[in-house]
């Protein structure tokens, strides 16, 4: 889709993507419990090199801890890192740096990343973790806090000697001069996940590849002779596409680019660095074309300003404020989609999903606004079976090539980094992998 909307954009027929030149194969991504994978046991597949069951984070299917290229890397002298724009605690980086027998045990995950140490040095475990997600640091005695324990994680993290940012400007204060701040280091920027691409504001978060360059920057400045292992998720793709808000998925694809555009900036300066690019999984379903028409329209995309998630919000308060919403609405569709001939049964459909009062409902309905218009098709909210594309840039590319399964991928980045999971995996054996007084949330929760 992102492909198609910029080759309507550029005078090149044949215009590609950053990545396009870089597809060496594809993932299957089923977990050892279901045909369509979740984030948590594809991301586990990644990092430990084996299947796990849905909702398991760096667990085997029963339960126990296995040891992560992270880790592993971590023991042989590597530095580490983790940027996304979710909550740091979310399923694709805990999975690189904790273990969780439920995903939604963030609040554990949380005390896991600031607390462990390599067990051969007094180091963090993770020297710098970019992201969103301050919520699940804050005791619940804050305001902004969605512990349910009165822990101060951020606090902790300080006594651990972990610096802590928060915010845009001290953001930009990180790396300056080829100075770099202090590692370890716990930057976030939102108390929830971060905010869409195409919602986001300059002056308060930075985008994924400013992190990204940031965060290699800082990792290179180490002087570490061993080099470094640094996981960059583009998160928000994957929630744009559980709305089925295509032109938020669309936006947010592009910013992945650019952040791949400086990865691969960095391997050309630093030709011992290997990237890899892949998906945990692909979500919504989408296609290109629907009604048995043949063609869709990029152009439809163009007008859309912001995302479903924010509009949402956005009506769900004025209704709240006020049952007076209807001109704000319509307002909206055509100020913020650019819809100006919604018609009355779509307007009915939208009240309808607001006086349900479901968040989720409304922005499928939005979403939909736009993918009707545009000709995209959505199979589902969730997840799909489908394959996911296999990049790689640098030396050895050649090593990651072919179908394969997500697990081998994970095992093939072991062997390039001659790291042993195994003994990781032994030194875990009385880990701790469960929450006190968790409490098992509904299969839908938040993004997954």
């Amino acid at each position: 889709m992102a492909r198609s909307y910029m080759q309507q954009s550029s005078p090149d027929l044949y215009w590609a993507s950053i990545l396009d030149s870089m597809l060496t194969g594809s993932v299957r991504t089923q977990s050892s419990n279901s045909l369509v994978t979740d984030s948590a046991a594809g991301a586990t597949a990644f990092s430990c090199g084996l299947k796990t069951y849905n909702k398991g984070i760096a667990v085997d299917n029963n339960g126990r801890p296995c040891g992560t290229i992270l880790e592993a890397a971590k023991a042989k002298g590597l530095y580490t890192g983790l940027i996304t724009t979710a909550r740091i605690t979310h399923a694709t980086p805990a999975s690189f740096a904790a273990h969780v027998t439920d995903r939604d045990m963030e609040d554990l995950i949380a005390l896991q990343l600031i607390s462990r140490q390599n067990t051969s040095t007094s180091n963090s475990l993770v020297d710098l973790m970019m992201g969103g997600g301050l919520c699940h640091f804050l005791p619940q005695s804050n305001k902004n806090s969605c512990r349910s324990d009165n822990t101060d994680v951020w606090q902790m993290a300080q006594q651990h000697g972990i610096s802590t940012i928060f915010g845009r400007k001290e953001f930009d204060n990180l790396y300056s001069d080829g100075n770099s701040a202090q590692l370890p280091l716990l930057a976030l920027f939102s108390d929830d996940h971060m905010d869409y691409e195409i919602d986001r504001n300059t002056q308060k978060q930075p985008s994924l590849s400013e992190m990204s360059k940031t965060g290699l920057n800082m990792l290179d400045a180490a002087n570490n002779t061993q080099g470094f292992f640094l996981m960059i998720e583009g998160a928000r793709i994957d929630m744009a596409g559980h709305d089925n808000d295509p032109a938020t998925h669309l936006h947010d694809i592009i910013e992945y680019w650019r952040a791949v555009k400086v990865v691969r900036n960095f391997v050309d300066q630093h030709p011992d660095t290997l990237l890899i690019s892949t998906s945990d999984h692909e979500t919504g379903g989408l296609t290109l074309g629907t009604q048995d028409e043949y063609f869709w329209l990029p152009q439809v995309l163009q007008s859309v300003r912001r995302s479903a998630e924010s509009i949402c919000a956005e009506i769900h308060h004025r209704k709240k404020e006020s049952s007076n919403y209807d001109s704000r609405l319509h307002s909206i569709v055509k100020g913020d989609l650019g819809i100006s001939n919604a018609t009355s049964a779509e307007m009915g459909m939208i009240r309808q999903v607001l006086n349900s009062g479901s968040s989720k409902d409304c922005k499928h309905a939005i979403g939909h606004l736009v993918s009707d218009r545009a000709h995209i098709g959505w199979s589902t909210g969730g997840h799909s079976a489908a394959d996911v594309g296999l990049f790689a840039y640098g030396p050895d590319a050649s090593m990651f090539k072919g179908s394969i399964e997500n697990s081998q991928l994970g095992r093939a980045l072991a062997d390039y980094l001659d790291v042993d999971t195994g003994s990781i995996t032994k030194s875990l054996d009385k880990f701790p992998t469960r929450q006190l007084a968790f409490v098992q949330r509904d299969s839908n929760h938040d993004h997954d």
